[in-house]
């Protein structure tokens, strides 16, 4: 999966948040998105995702040279992100089982193989919403790396995440670089160093 913009624009009222951004995103590579507080960062992950429109310019999707519809662009990434919401009603097991029925797991992996990873399993009876906010941003991050996927997009992956989080965090996201095209969203430069590649979205501004 390869991800290309072009002119990509947002403005929010009366500001350009960022203007005129071209880039080819290929898998195989690691990408960071950085800049200041209110640059755009988690805006224009969310515009790469789907999730909101751009102001003008477009965001082409292929598979194999073949051209993605936008609309079925889901099918093919993972998220983990700050505004992703768990259903907090459900245990760990539940919850998983759930996700999964959405999408594939990576690897073969069973769900107890997957509790074991993240290092859940004393907590896996507990209903989510009894989650410290570290089990949780683990928990989302799992989704992510334990689902089948082209893509994976993180916002501020190590948010609420302990120094045995973030090694946790590093280890698992190293893993899949080789065959899976990871863009990143951040300003702490432990959560993208292994990136590759880097858009800086200072260079973007009006």
């Amino acid at each position: 999966m390869d991800i290309h913009i072009h002119n990509l624009s947002k403005k929010f009222n009366k500001e350009w948040i960022f203007k005129d951004i071209n880039f080819n995103f290929k898998r195989g590579n690691s990408y960071s998105i950085t800049g200041p507080n209110g640059s755009g960062k988690s805006t224009l992950l969310q515009i790469i995702s789907g999730s909101i429109p751009a102001t003008k310019g477009t965001v082409v999707y292929k598979s194999d040279q073949e051209v993605i519809d936008p609309e079925y662009f889901y099918q093919y990434q993972t998220q983990a992100n700050p505004y992703l919401e768990l259903i907090e009603e459900f245990t760990l097991p539940e919850l998983l089982k759930f996700h999964f029925t959405f999408k594939k797991i990576a690897g073969n992996l069973s769900i107890s193989e997957i509790i074991n990873r993240l290092y859940l399993e004393d907590s896996k009876h507990k209903q989510i919403k009894n989650f410290s906010s570290g089990m949780k941003q683990r928990l989302k991050l799992g989704l992510a790396f334990f689902s089948e996927s082209d893509v994976i997009l993180l916002d501020e992956p190590t948010t609420n995440l302990d120094a045995l989080g973030t090694k946790w965090y590093l280890n698992e996201v190293t893993k899949l670089l080789e065959n899976t095209l990871i863009i990143i969203s951040s300003n702490q430069k432990i959560e993208y160093e292994f990136c590759n590649k880097n858009i800086d979205l200072r260079d973007f501004k009006d």
